[in-house]
């Protein structure tokens, strides 16, 4: 198959791999992008083109981009008069994937990647919905990415992203705030010191959440902002999730930062006192 990957970012190229590896012809559009997102095309295999109407004959488009870019870029391959499948994989409302929906039609996948970047067996789950899912999970057949398509219609996968996320990106949220609530009450010690006794794990897991999570923050902001509005449209509270939204934003400094951020300079930018984030 030819496939369009748009945009290889550091998810996006582990996807290409793994249909580099099954043999399929991948490509992506080099214009505008950054060096290290050249490097992540190369290294997955991916043949570059300079720009999206070279390219807008291959069978499949697959987008992974920022929740904030999903519709957008959707747009700009329906415009062109793009005739194939298209799959959104992209963490994202089931509102917003519906707007997508609606440029393609019953040729529109909607998907949900769970997991990490798919550089190891049995870490990435790719959730596919639609009239087409299948067809597009047969791609990822003995890959490192595990497709598996999800019933409940069109845009079931986004859901499903939508409720897993909620859970594992706020919970890491909500462990930071309150270790910054602890620190802006000088508590931040006797907390710690309890939740080794009532917690087991919970110290580790905040200081190691904190790291990874700096490096992502950045993204993080517009799928909180997602999944606040999957809450609403389902008449739950999402006041949780917007507040999540602003504590990633207050993060996203740390999105070049070599290795991600301390825990303590990561409790420092919450709270507002941002000296010595680059320690």
């Amino acid at each position: 198959m030819n496939i369009l990957l748009l945009h290889p970012g550091a998810m996006g190229a582990s996807v290409g791999a793994a249909l580099v590896g099954n043999g399929h012809d991948v490509t992506w559009v080099a214009a505008d992008r950054s060096g290290a997102t050249r490097d992540r095309a190369n290294g997955a295999g991916l043949r570059a083109v300079t720009s999206l109407d070279e390219t807008l004959d291959a069978d499949i488009v697959i987008s992974v981009c920022p929740p904030h870019a999903a519709v957008e870029v959707g747009q700009s391959v329906a415009e062109r008069g793009f005739a194939g499948i298209y799959v959104d994989g992209n963490a994202v409302s089931p509102a917003t994937a519906a707007k997508v929906e609606r440029l393609f039609g019953d040729r529109y996948v909607d998907g949900g990647i769970v997991g990490p970047p798919a550089w190891r067996e049995g870490t990435t789950r790719f959730y596919l919905s639609g009239d087409c899912a299948n067809r597009v999970a047969s791609l990822f057949e003995n890959s490192l990415v595990d497709a598996r398509v999800v019933d409940g219609g069109p845009v079931a996968a986004s859901a499903l992203k939508m409720s897993y996320a909620a859970y594992a990106k706020g919970s890491i949220a909500l462990i930071l705030g309150v270790r910054a609530l602890a620190e802006s009450n000088g508590v931040g010690n006797a907390l710690l010191a309890e939740w080794d006794i009532s917690q087991p794990g919970l110290v580790r897991r905040s200081e190691s959440g904190a790291t990874a999570t700096s490096l992502k923050a950045w993204r993080f902001v517009g799928e909180m902002h997602e999944i606040a509005a999957t809450f609403s449209a389902a008449n739950l509270p999402s006041g949780f999730h917007e507040a999540a939204a602003e504590l990633y934003g207050r993060m996203a400094a740390f999105k070049d930062t070599p290795g991600g951020a301390d825990v303590d300079t990561v409790l420092r930018a919450i709270l507002g006192n941002r000296g010595g984030d680059n320690d």
